[in-house]
């Protein structure tokens, strides 16, 4: 009978610590660590796609992530290279929300 009682507060414990741990996968922003890391990827593929792009491999462009929505600044040489930007971040999987926010220089 000791055993039974013993393993079950034992289980108790394990459970308790589990839901703890569990709390403690969040940032201190509230957003979980999955969360992050899609940010974290959203923003690789779209500098990736600025970079390989003949166009605008050659710009400073800064590429921010949260939360799907993605913030792009910097300076471009023209408009139509500022909407491009934008239209390769926005056509990158995960992405919610484009803030163009760079400068025609």
């Amino acid at each position: 009978m000791l055993n039974l009682k013993k393993t079950r507060r034992i289980g108790l414990v394990m459970a308790i610590l589990l839901i703890m741990g569990l709390a403690a996968c969040q940032t201190p922003a509230g957003r979980s660590a999955g969360g992050v890391v899609d940010d974290s990827t959203i923003t690789t593929k779209v500098k990736a796609e600025l970079f390989n792009d003949k166009l605008l491999s050659g710009f400073a462009i800064s590429v921010d992530t949260f939360q799907g929505e993605v913030t792009l600044t910097g300076g471009v040489d023209s408009q139509q290279l500022k909407d491009r930007a934008g239209n390769i971040t926005s056509s990158v999987r995960g992405v919610e929300k484009v803030n163009n926010l760079l400068k025609i220089k």
